[in-house]
Protein backbone atom coordinates (compact mmCIF):
# COMPACT_ATOMS: atom_id res chain seq x y z
CA UNK A 1 0.00 0.00 0.00
CA UNK A 2 2.87 2.34 0.88
CA UNK A 3 4.51 2.03 -2.53
CA UNK A 4 1.22 2.46 -4.39
CA UNK A 5 0.53 5.73 -2.57
CA UNK A 6 4.04 6.90 -3.51
CA UNK A 7 3.42 6.07 -7.17
CA UNK A 8 5.80 3.10 -7.16
CA UNK A 9 5.22 -0.43 -8.34
CA UNK A 10 5.09 -2.79 -5.33
CA UNK A 11 7.41 -5.79 -5.44
CA UNK A 12 4.98 -7.90 -3.43
CA UNK A 13 1.88 -7.76 -1.26
CA UNK A 14 1.49 -8.79 2.37
CA UNK A 15 -1.81 -10.52 3.12
CA UNK A 16 -3.29 -10.29 6.62
CA UNK A 17 -6.57 -11.67 7.94
CA UNK A 18 -8.55 -12.28 11.12
CA UNK A 19 -8.73 -15.97 10.24
CA UNK A 20 -6.42 -18.29 12.14
CA UNK A 21 -3.82 -20.29 10.18
CA UNK A 22 -5.90 -23.42 10.69
CA UNK A 23 -8.94 -21.68 9.25
CA UNK A 24 -6.95 -20.55 6.23
CA UNK A 25 -5.86 -24.14 5.68
CA UNK A 26 -9.48 -25.26 5.79
CA UNK A 27 -10.31 -22.86 2.96
CA UNK A 28 -7.29 -23.60 0.79
CA UNK A 29 -6.31 -27.22 0.30
CA UNK A 30 -3.02 -26.08 -1.23
CA UNK A 31 -1.99 -24.49 2.07
CA UNK A 32 0.94 -25.34 4.32
CA UNK A 33 1.46 -23.95 7.83
CA UNK A 34 4.95 -22.87 8.86
CA UNK A 35 6.59 -21.28 11.90
CA UNK A 36 6.95 -22.17 15.55
CA UNK A 37 6.71 -19.00 17.63
CA UNK A 38 4.06 -17.59 15.33
CA UNK A 39 2.40 -19.66 12.63
CA UNK A 40 1.93 -18.45 9.06
CA UNK A 41 -0.07 -19.93 6.21
CA UNK A 42 1.63 -20.45 2.84
CA UNK A 43 -0.92 -20.83 0.07
CA UNK A 44 0.58 -22.35 -3.09
CA UNK A 45 -0.58 -21.38 -6.57
CA UNK A 46 1.70 -23.16 -9.00
CA UNK A 47 5.17 -21.68 -8.48
CA UNK A 48 3.76 -18.76 -6.48
CA UNK A 49 3.45 -18.74 -2.69
CA UNK A 50 1.08 -16.29 -1.00
CA UNK A 51 2.02 -15.77 2.64
CA UNK A 52 -1.02 -15.14 4.83
CA UNK A 53 -0.56 -13.83 8.37
CA UNK A 54 -3.16 -13.65 11.10
CA UNK A 55 -3.57 -10.28 12.80
CA UNK A 56 -1.27 -10.05 15.80
CA UNK A 57 -1.15 -8.03 19.00
CA UNK A 58 1.77 -7.41 21.33
CA UNK A 59 1.24 -8.42 24.93
CA UNK A 60 0.12 -5.56 27.14
CA UNK A 61 1.41 -4.70 30.57
CA UNK A 62 4.77 -4.08 32.14
CA UNK A 63 7.79 -5.97 30.90
CA UNK A 64 9.12 -8.23 33.63
CA UNK A 65 12.82 -8.83 34.22
CA UNK A 66 12.59 -12.29 32.73
CA UNK A 67 11.62 -10.67 29.41
CA UNK A 68 14.90 -8.76 29.15
CA UNK A 69 18.40 -9.76 28.15
CA UNK A 70 21.39 -8.70 30.24
CA UNK A 71 22.01 -5.94 27.69
CA UNK A 72 18.50 -4.54 28.20
CA UNK A 73 16.94 -5.88 25.03
CA UNK A 74 13.23 -6.43 25.56
CA UNK A 75 11.69 -9.74 24.52
CA UNK A 76 8.00 -9.87 23.71
CA UNK A 77 5.79 -12.73 22.63
CA UNK A 78 3.07 -12.34 20.00
CA UNK A 79 -0.58 -13.30 20.28
CA UNK A 80 -3.47 -13.07 17.82
CA UNK A 81 -5.36 -9.80 17.74
CA UNK A 82 -7.55 -7.59 15.58
CA UNK A 83 -6.60 -5.35 12.67
CA UNK A 84 -6.07 -2.23 14.81
CA UNK A 85 -3.81 -4.12 17.21
CA UNK A 86 -1.94 -5.56 14.24
CA UNK A 87 -1.42 -2.08 12.81
CA UNK A 88 -0.07 -0.63 16.04
CA UNK A 89 2.49 -3.38 16.51
CA UNK A 90 4.06 -2.61 13.11
CA UNK A 91 7.39 -0.83 13.13
CA UNK A 92 6.73 2.37 11.17
CA UNK A 93 3.54 4.26 10.49
CA UNK A 94 4.04 4.05 6.72
CA UNK A 95 4.14 0.25 7.05
CA UNK A 96 0.86 0.13 8.99
CA UNK A 97 -1.44 0.85 6.05
CA UNK A 98 -4.04 -1.68 4.90
CA UNK A 99 -5.96 -1.97 1.67
CA UNK A 100 -9.42 -3.38 2.26
CA UNK A 101 -10.35 -5.50 -0.77
CA UNK A 102 -14.00 -5.55 0.36
CA UNK A 103 -14.57 -1.87 -0.45
CA UNK A 104 -11.15 -0.84 -1.92
CA UNK A 105 -10.52 1.60 0.92
CA UNK A 106 -7.31 2.45 2.79
CA UNK A 107 -7.30 1.66 6.50
CA UNK A 108 -4.94 3.88 8.48
CA UNK A 109 -4.81 3.65 12.28
CA UNK A 110 -1.34 5.17 12.69
CA UNK A 111 -1.26 8.33 10.60
CA UNK A 112 0.78 6.65 7.91
CA UNK A 113 -0.85 8.51 5.02
CA UNK A 114 0.05 11.88 6.52
CA UNK A 115 3.62 10.74 7.16
CA UNK A 116 3.89 9.59 3.54
CA UNK A 117 2.72 12.99 2.37
CA UNK A 118 5.27 14.75 4.60
CA UNK A 119 8.13 12.38 3.82
CA UNK A 120 8.60 11.36 7.46
CA UNK A 121 9.60 7.95 8.81
CA UNK A 122 8.08 7.57 12.26
CA UNK A 123 8.41 4.60 14.59
CA UNK A 124 5.19 3.51 16.28
CA UNK A 125 5.15 3.42 20.06
CA UNK A 126 7.95 4.56 22.33
CA UNK A 127 11.10 4.53 20.14
CA UNK A 128 13.52 3.43 22.86
CA UNK A 129 11.25 0.55 23.87
CA UNK A 130 10.78 -0.54 20.27
CA UNK A 131 14.52 -0.45 19.57
CA UNK A 132 15.21 -2.47 22.71
CA UNK A 133 12.63 -5.03 21.62
CA UNK A 134 14.58 -5.50 18.41
CA UNK A 135 17.73 -3.45 17.73
CA UNK A 136 17.54 -4.38 14.03
CA UNK A 137 14.73 -1.82 13.82
CA UNK A 138 17.47 0.83 13.81
CA UNK A 139 18.89 -0.69 10.64
CA UNK A 140 15.40 -0.95 9.14
CA UNK A 141 14.96 2.75 9.87
CA UNK A 142 18.12 3.48 7.88
CA UNK A 143 17.01 1.26 5.02
CA UNK A 144 13.50 2.66 4.70
CA UNK A 145 14.73 6.25 5.05
CA UNK A 146 17.24 5.60 2.26
CA UNK A 147 14.76 3.73 0.09
CA UNK A 148 11.94 6.25 0.41
CA UNK A 149 14.10 9.36 0.62
CA UNK A 150 12.42 10.23 3.92
CA UNK A 151 13.76 11.98 7.01
CA UNK A 152 13.49 10.40 10.45
CA UNK A 153 11.02 11.91 12.86
CA UNK A 154 12.93 13.58 15.74
CA UNK A 155 11.73 11.12 18.39
CA UNK A 156 12.51 8.19 16.07
CA UNK A 157 16.07 9.41 15.53
CA UNK A 158 16.88 10.54 19.08
CA UNK A 159 17.67 7.19 20.80
CA UNK A 160 19.74 5.70 17.95
CA UNK A 161 23.01 7.30 19.01
CA UNK A 162 22.90 5.71 22.46
CA UNK A 163 21.27 2.39 21.56
CA UNK A 164 23.42 1.42 18.58
CA UNK A 165 25.56 -0.77 20.83
CA UNK A 166 22.57 -3.12 21.22
CA UNK A 167 23.37 -4.43 17.73
CA UNK A 168 26.17 -6.40 19.38
CA UNK A 169 23.42 -8.59 20.86
CA UNK A 170 22.09 -9.50 17.41
CA UNK A 171 23.36 -12.76 15.88
CA UNK A 172 26.03 -12.09 13.19
CA UNK A 173 24.09 -14.23 10.71
CA UNK A 174 21.03 -11.98 11.04
CA UNK A 175 23.17 -8.87 10.61
CA UNK A 176 24.58 -10.37 7.42
CA UNK A 177 21.06 -10.59 6.00
CA UNK A 178 20.38 -7.01 7.04
CA UNK A 179 23.62 -5.82 5.41
CA UNK A 180 22.55 -7.44 2.14
CA UNK A 181 19.20 -5.62 2.34
CA UNK A 182 20.98 -2.34 2.97
CA UNK A 183 23.63 -2.63 0.28
CA UNK A 184 22.24 -4.97 -2.38
CA UNK A 185 18.83 -3.37 -2.79
CA UNK A 186 19.76 -0.55 -5.14
CA UNK A 187 20.17 2.01 -2.32
CA UNK A 188 23.70 1.21 -1.19
CA UNK A 189 25.12 4.74 -1.30
CA UNK A 190 22.11 6.26 0.48
CA UNK A 191 22.16 3.47 3.08
CA UNK A 192 25.88 3.96 3.71
CA UNK A 193 25.41 7.69 4.23
CA UNK A 194 22.47 7.14 6.61
CA UNK A 195 24.39 4.54 8.61
CA UNK A 196 27.35 6.87 9.03
CA UNK A 197 25.13 9.84 9.81
CA UNK A 198 23.56 8.03 12.77
CA UNK A 199 26.70 6.20 13.90
CA UNK A 200 25.49 2.70 13.05
CA UNK A 201 28.08 1.85 10.42
CA UNK A 202 30.66 1.53 13.20
CA UNK A 203 28.58 -1.24 14.80
CA UNK A 204 28.62 -3.23 11.54
CA UNK A 205 32.10 -2.51 10.16
CA UNK A 206 34.08 -1.19 13.10
CA UNK A 207 37.55 -1.28 11.54
CA UNK A 208 36.42 0.29 8.28
CA UNK A 209 34.66 3.07 10.16
CA UNK A 210 37.79 3.72 12.22
CA UNK A 211 39.86 3.98 9.04
CA UNK A 212 37.40 6.37 7.42
CA UNK A 213 37.29 8.51 10.55
CA UNK A 214 41.08 9.06 10.41
CA UNK A 215 41.56 9.71 6.70
CA UNK A 216 44.78 11.36 5.61
CA UNK A 217 43.82 10.79 1.96
CA UNK A 218 40.43 10.75 0.28
CA UNK A 219 40.75 7.57 -1.75
CA UNK A 220 39.44 5.09 0.91
CA UNK A 221 36.09 6.88 1.17
CA UNK A 222 36.04 7.43 -2.59
CA UNK A 223 36.65 3.73 -3.18
CA UNK A 224 33.75 2.74 -0.92
CA UNK A 225 31.41 5.27 -2.54
CA UNK A 226 32.47 4.27 -6.04
CA UNK A 227 31.98 0.60 -5.26
CA UNK A 228 28.55 1.13 -3.73
CA UNK A 229 27.50 3.47 -6.54
CA UNK A 230 28.42 0.91 -9.18
CA UNK A 231 26.60 -1.77 -7.23
CA UNK A 232 23.47 0.39 -7.32
CA UNK A 233 23.91 0.94 -11.06
CA UNK A 234 24.29 -2.77 -11.77
CA UNK A 235 21.17 -3.59 -9.79
CA UNK A 236 19.19 -0.97 -11.69
CA UNK A 237 20.47 -2.48 -14.94
CA UNK A 238 19.53 -6.01 -13.86
CA UNK A 239 23.16 -7.18 -13.74
CA UNK A 240 24.47 -9.66 -11.16
CA UNK A 241 26.16 -8.59 -7.96
CA UNK A 242 27.79 -10.63 -5.21
CA UNK A 243 28.36 -10.16 -1.47
CA UNK A 244 31.99 -11.21 -2.07
CA UNK A 245 32.73 -8.03 -4.03
CA UNK A 246 30.62 -5.89 -1.70
CA UNK A 247 32.52 -7.02 1.38
CA UNK A 248 35.83 -6.75 -0.51
CA UNK A 249 35.02 -3.06 -1.02
CA UNK A 250 33.82 -2.43 2.54
CA UNK A 251 36.76 -4.15 4.26
CA UNK A 252 39.60 -3.27 1.90
CA UNK A 253 40.93 -0.22 3.74
CA UNK A 254 41.63 -1.98 7.08
CA UNK A 255 43.18 -4.87 5.11
CA UNK A 256 45.32 -2.48 3.06
CA UNK A 257 46.53 -0.57 6.12
CA UNK A 258 47.38 -3.74 8.02
CA UNK A 259 49.20 -5.17 4.99
CA UNK A 260 51.27 -1.98 4.73
CA UNK A 261 52.35 -2.35 8.35
CA UNK A 262 53.32 -5.96 7.77
CA UNK A 263 55.29 -5.01 4.65
CA UNK A 264 57.08 -2.30 6.61
CA UNK A 265 58.16 -5.05 9.00
CA UNK A 266 59.64 -7.11 6.17
CA UNK A 267 56.73 -9.35 5.14
CA UNK A 268 56.42 -9.94 1.39
CA UNK A 269 53.41 -8.16 -0.19
CA UNK A 270 51.53 -11.33 -1.14
CA UNK A 271 51.98 -12.82 2.34
CA UNK A 272 51.12 -9.48 3.94
CA UNK A 273 47.81 -9.31 2.09
CA UNK A 274 46.94 -12.88 3.07
CA UNK A 275 47.79 -12.35 6.73
CA UNK A 276 46.02 -8.99 6.89
CA UNK A 277 42.87 -10.35 5.25
CA UNK A 278 42.76 -13.31 7.64
CA UNK A 279 43.10 -11.02 10.67
CA UNK A 280 40.52 -8.48 9.53
CA UNK A 281 38.03 -11.14 8.46
CA UNK A 282 38.36 -12.99 11.76
CA UNK A 283 37.44 -9.87 13.71
CA UNK A 284 34.70 -8.90 11.28
CA UNK A 285 32.94 -12.25 11.60
CA UNK A 286 32.35 -11.50 15.28
CA UNK A 287 30.03 -8.67 14.19
CA UNK A 288 28.63 -9.59 10.78
CA UNK A 289 28.96 -13.10 9.44
CA UNK A 290 30.05 -13.85 5.88
CA UNK A 291 29.51 -17.39 4.57
CA UNK A 292 32.61 -19.14 3.27
CA UNK A 293 31.20 -19.21 -0.26
CA UNK A 294 31.64 -15.42 -0.22
CA UNK A 295 34.62 -14.95 2.10
CA UNK A 296 36.88 -17.22 0.04
CA UNK A 297 36.47 -15.34 -3.28
CA UNK A 298 36.69 -12.04 -1.38
CA UNK A 299 40.09 -13.00 -0.02
CA UNK A 300 41.19 -14.16 -3.45
CA UNK A 301 40.25 -10.76 -4.90
CA UNK A 302 42.51 -9.13 -2.32
CA UNK A 303 45.38 -11.60 -2.64
CA UNK A 304 45.61 -11.07 -6.40
CA UNK A 305 46.10 -7.30 -6.14
CA UNK A 306 49.93 -7.38 -5.75
CA UNK A 307 50.20 -9.58 -8.84
CA UNK A 308 48.92 -6.76 -11.06
CA UNK A 309 52.28 -5.09 -10.53
CA UNK A 310 53.99 -7.88 -12.50
CA UNK A 311 53.79 -6.81 -16.13
CA UNK A 312 56.72 -8.65 -17.68
CA UNK A 313 57.45 -12.20 -18.70
CA UNK A 314 54.80 -14.90 -18.37
CA UNK A 315 53.28 -13.61 -15.16
CA UNK A 316 50.57 -11.50 -16.82
CA UNK A 317 49.28 -14.46 -18.85
CA UNK A 318 49.23 -16.66 -15.78
CA UNK A 319 47.20 -14.03 -13.95
CA UNK A 320 44.80 -13.73 -16.88
CA UNK A 321 44.15 -17.48 -16.61
CA UNK A 322 43.30 -17.30 -12.91
CA UNK A 323 39.62 -18.17 -12.29
CA UNK A 324 39.20 -15.10 -10.09
CA UNK A 325 40.98 -12.74 -12.49
CA UNK A 326 37.91 -10.82 -13.67
CA UNK A 327 36.71 -9.92 -10.18
CA UNK A 328 40.24 -9.01 -9.08
CA UNK A 329 40.73 -6.92 -12.24
CA UNK A 330 37.47 -5.06 -11.62
CA UNK A 331 38.60 -4.39 -8.07
CA UNK A 332 41.95 -3.08 -9.31
CA UNK A 333 40.10 -0.74 -11.71
CA UNK A 334 38.03 0.48 -8.77
CA UNK A 335 41.21 1.21 -6.83
CA UNK A 336 42.67 3.10 -9.78
CA UNK A 337 39.51 5.14 -10.36
CA UNK A 338 39.51 6.06 -6.68
CA UNK A 339 43.09 7.32 -6.74
CA UNK A 340 44.76 4.49 -4.85
CA UNK A 341 46.27 2.37 -7.65
CA UNK A 342 48.27 3.44 -10.71
CA UNK A 343 45.93 4.47 -13.54
CA UNK A 344 48.62 3.75 -16.16
CA UNK A 345 48.89 0.22 -14.82
CA UNK A 346 45.12 -0.19 -14.93
CA UNK A 347 45.04 1.00 -18.55
CA UNK A 348 47.74 -1.51 -19.48
CA UNK A 349 45.80 -4.41 -17.98
CA UNK A 350 42.67 -3.24 -19.75
CA UNK A 351 44.51 -3.25 -23.09
CA UNK A 352 45.98 -6.68 -22.37
CA UNK A 353 42.61 -8.12 -21.43
CA UNK A 354 41.09 -6.68 -24.61
CA UNK A 355 43.60 -8.64 -26.66
CA UNK A 356 46.32 -6.03 -27.17
CA UNK A 357 49.22 -8.21 -26.11
CA UNK A 358 51.66 -5.87 -27.88
CA UNK A 359 50.93 -2.97 -25.53
CA UNK A 360 54.18 -1.87 -23.83
CA UNK A 361 54.28 -2.30 -20.04
CA UNK A 362 53.84 0.86 -17.95
CA UNK A 363 56.97 2.95 -17.65
CA UNK A 364 56.86 2.65 -13.86
CA UNK A 365 54.84 -0.45 -12.98
CA UNK A 366 53.99 -1.14 -9.38
CA UNK A 367 56.46 -3.57 -7.89
CA UNK A 368 55.74 -5.95 -5.06
CA UNK A 369 57.43 -3.73 -2.52
CA UNK A 370 56.02 -0.42 -3.65
CA UNK A 371 53.28 1.32 -1.72
CA UNK A 372 50.07 2.08 -3.65
CA UNK A 373 50.17 5.27 -5.66
CA UNK A 374 48.01 7.99 -4.19
CA UNK A 375 47.10 10.28 -7.02
CA UNK A 376 44.64 13.11 -7.31
CA UNK A 377 42.00 11.13 -9.14
CA UNK A 378 40.44 10.09 -5.83
CA UNK A 379 39.19 13.56 -5.00
CA UNK A 380 35.86 13.25 -6.77
CA UNK A 381 32.92 11.25 -5.47
CA UNK A 382 31.11 8.46 -7.25
CA UNK A 383 33.28 8.29 -10.31
CA UNK A 384 32.60 5.54 -12.80
CA UNK A 385 34.60 2.56 -11.66
CA UNK A 386 34.67 -1.19 -11.66
CA UNK A 387 31.31 -2.91 -11.31
CA UNK A 388 30.49 -5.28 -8.50
CA UNK A 389 30.52 -8.28 -10.77
CA UNK A 390 29.67 -11.86 -10.03
CA UNK A 391 33.22 -13.09 -9.49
Amino acid sequence: MRDLLLGREPKDFDVATDASPEQVREVFRNCRLIGRRFRLAHVHFGQEIIEVATFRAGQDGEQSEEHQTDEGRLLRDNVYGNIEQDAMRRDFSVNALYYNIADFSIIDYAGGVEDLQQGVLRLLGDPETRYREDPVRMLRAMRFAAKLGFRLAPDTAAPIGTLGALLADVPPARLFEEVLKLFLGGIAVASFEKLRQYGLFAHLFAETDACLAQLDHEFPLTLVLNGLDNTDNRIREGKPVTPAFLFAVLLWEPVRQRAELLQAGGTAPHQAIQQASAEVLSRQLERVSLPRRFSTPMQEIWSLQPRFGHTRGKRPQRLLAHPRFRAAYDFMLLRAASGEADTELAAWWTALQDGNSEAPPPSKPESEGRRPRRGRRGRGRRRSAAPAVEG
